[in-house]
């Protein structure tokens, strides 16, 4: 089988705290990031990073916690400043881009939001259309209906007025989806959406995702759910890229052993790779690779229909 992409050497020189590389920005549309790093309380958590989403693809970060995923996530929404390289959003860097202009273009949903303030669930959502306004003013028509549109699509028109307080770690956790999608974005930054989530809404949500026509950089601790619903894999540990490209050529059992310290048989499935994990001490009953690359074209399910308007009527379901 062909490898994963090969990710280029490091230099192991580690650029001194606080400092910033000036490299200029990478050219292209959409958000990038090139090379970056990111020195924390004096340890390097990222090193040398670089990844180009494609245009309306939907990229898996994975790799196991303290790997750099959510490091990574907060650079591209502009949260954090790496220490060298450079986070560019069409070409210019972030630092040099006005943040309405920013929040306009690139959503992210943390894995934990609180607030100490009374608000609906509408209210949340309607926080997403902040960067749309202007200061002061009530919103639009067309602010309303975004904001009426999101609850629609993740499920939640019928506890729309609930109290934020009042809700389950899984509603709270639609609730800011809903929010990130009344942001009307082109790009999507989640990180570990589906944690606290019942079964069937992180296949609902991913589907959701998967079917957004936007550029959606996620990351993921379900390799399962990322084999179906990425169109490709940037594996970290240590703060570096281990491998990178479409989930048949990156999970592999030799792969997620390295990475995760775990044995797993992979097989292939309907258009995507299948893990088992084996317990420890257990004989695999077969132990293969995953399909070569050029095997499968697309990940997960049909997806030639990416508007907004192609989400399943009801959305995820209540």
């Amino acid at each position: 089988m062909a490898p994963a992409r090969p990710t280029s050497p490091t230099d192991d020189r580690r650029p001194e705290e606080g400092a910033r590389t000036r490299r200029g920005a990478p050219g292209g549309s959409g958000l990038r990031a090139e090379r970056v790093s990111r020195l924390i309380g004096g340890g390097l958590v990222l090193d040398g990073v670089t990844l180009v989403p494609r245009p309306g693809e939907t990229v898996g970060l994975l790799g196991p916690n303290g790997s750099g995923k959510s490091t990574l996530l907060r650079l591209l929404a502009g949260v954090l400043a790496p220490s060298a390289g450079v986070v560019a959003l069409d070409g210019r860097p972030l630092d040099r881009t006005a943040r309405r202009a920013v929040a306009r273009r690139v959503a992210a949903v943390e894995q934990n939001a609180h607030t100490q303030t009374e608000l609906t669930v509408r209210d949340v959502v309607a926080l997403g259309r902040i960067p749309h306004r202007r200061a002061w003013t009530p919103m639009s028509g067309a602010d309303a209906g975004a904001v009426t549109a999101a609850l629609e699509r993740t499920g939640l028109t019928g506890i729309a007025d609930r109290s934020w307080h009042t809700l389950s770690g899984g509603e709270r956790q639609r609730a800011q989806i809903a929010r990130a999608l009344a942001q009307e974005p082109s790009e999507l930054l989640l990180d570990e959406p589906t944690n606290h989530l019942d079964i069937q809404y992180q296949l609902d949500l991913m589907e959701l995702v998967a079917g957004l026509p936007v550029t959606t950089v996620i990351a993921m601790h379900d390799l399962n759910l990322a084999a179906m619903y990425c169109d490709r894999l940037l594996v970290l540990r240590g703060g570096r890229v281990v491998a990178e490209g479409a989930p048949p050529q990156v999970l592999t059992p030799s792969l997620i052993e390295e990475v995760y310290g775990v044995r797993a048989e992979v097989a292939p499935g309907p258009g995507h790779p299948v893990i088992r994990f084996l317990r420890r001490g257990a004989e695999p009953t077969r132990h293969r690779d995953a399909p070569a690359a050029g095997a499968r074209t697309e990940s997960g399910p049909e997806r030639s229909d990416r508007r907004w308007g192609a989400i399943p009527e009801g959305g995820i379901r209540p």
